[in-house]
């Protein structure tokens, strides 16, 4: 199931979240059983509240290449985000128990795997190390301190870091929701390309690379070698891990950073050096599946609304993330879109407010 901008953004913001969750579950339980939560254990509290199991539906085959692999960042500050992925991905999906989680994180922090294991005790997922030392010297700042950690670029080095038979991935932050089924995402057709996302091919670059990126005819040639550079965002990605693992792919982006280094030519964390290496050369995939931008910014309290046509994945992009403006009593119209995926036990309280 998609959702359409026309029944999103008008209904009474108490209504919409009511409605929009009704919607989803009526339709999930219809693809897919649901299974009850089994009571909290006792003795201690968890901060996160158990998720029913999800279990695949009467369509569902043991056919492999329907396996679906998805990646997703792992960090003590982002685990609310990314619990509601996780969950609007499974309750949208008509064989959940075909999707494995690989969680990257930069340590091993127990608290987190226990979260996981506690709150989706049904979950086939995998954590994985990734070494900062592989970015030391290589990370520039950025506009940004959140896109100058270190687990921002483990994107990169996913080739490196995943087994050898994981040959395809989806890439998803952790400030995304998925009101569709995964698997559709899942299915495009790569051709020969190495990445597949939703690409705007009339975006300004400029705000991308600085003055010294644009003086320097031989960098904007590399840029423009496609013809038109378009861009795309690398929260939402699919990516055959075979054939970037075959093209040097982690090299060539690295090429960029360590560059960047001598030669200041961007501001935007990971982001630029992969579009360097990949604008204008990926398979472009329906806007509907990277509705970004939504994050807005916290600060300056401002909030942005939903681009026209259907929504398969909603991204909060940006400065600014639901569940802190949800904590704090200023949620955003599209905040109450990830409000109804929040397993958070604090959250029963701030949505009744």
């Amino acid at each position: 199931m998609a959702l359409r901008q026309s029944s999103l953004l008008y209904p009474p913001l108490g209504l919409l979240s009511l409605l929009l969750f009704h919607r989803i579950t009526t339709v999930a339980a219809t693809r897919a059983t649901i299974l009850p939560s089994r009571p909290p254990p006792s003795g201690g509290t968890q901060a996160f509240r158990e998720a029913p199991a999800f279990r695949n539906g009467y369509t569902c085959t043991q056919n492999y290449d329907n396996h679906v692999h998805i990646v997703m960042p792992l960090d003590a500050n982002y685990i609310r985000g990314t619990i509601a992925a996780v969950l609007s991905i499974l309750k949208h999906s008509a064989c959940p128990e075909h999707i494995s989680f690989h969680f990257l994180s930069l340590h091993f922090h127990p608290k987190l795997f226990l979260t996981i294991k506690s709150t989706f005790p049904y979950l086939n997922f995998k954590r994985y190390h990734f070494d900062s030392n592989r970015v030391r010297g290589k990370i520039s700042k950025s506009v940004r301190q959140a896109l100058d950690q270190p687990l921002n670029y483990a994107r990169i080095y996913l080739s490196d870091i995943l087994p050898v038979d994981v040959e395809r991935i989806i890439y998803l932050d952790s400030d995304i929701i998925v009101v569709d089924d995964i698997a559709k995402l899942w299915s495009v057709d790569l051709g020969d390309k190495v990445v597949a996302a939703p690409e705007y091919c009339h975006a300004n670059f400029t705000n991308y690379f600085t003055d010294a990126f644009w003086l320097d005819s031989s960098m904007v040639k590399k840029l423009e070698r496609k013809g038109q550079p378009c861009y795309f965002n690398t929260g939402v990605m699919v990516v055959d891990i075979y054939r970037w693992r075959k093209g040097g792919y982690t090299q060539k982006v690295e090429e960029w950073m360590i560059l960047q280094k001598q030669k200041r030519i961007y501001d935007l964390g990971s982001l630029p050096p992969i579009l360097l290496v990949f604008a204008g050369n990926i398979k472009g995939v329906d806007h509907r599946w990277n509705q970004h931008g939504l994050g807005g910014d916290n600060f300056e309290g401002n909030c942005r609304g939903l681009h026209p046509g259907p929504v398969s994945l909603l991204h909060w992009s940006g400065k600014g993330k639901p569940w802190l403006r949800v904590d704090v009593g200023k949620p955003c119209t599209v905040d109450h879109l990830w409000t109804p995926y929040d397993l958070h036990r604090s959250s029963r309280i701030a949505l009744e407010g």
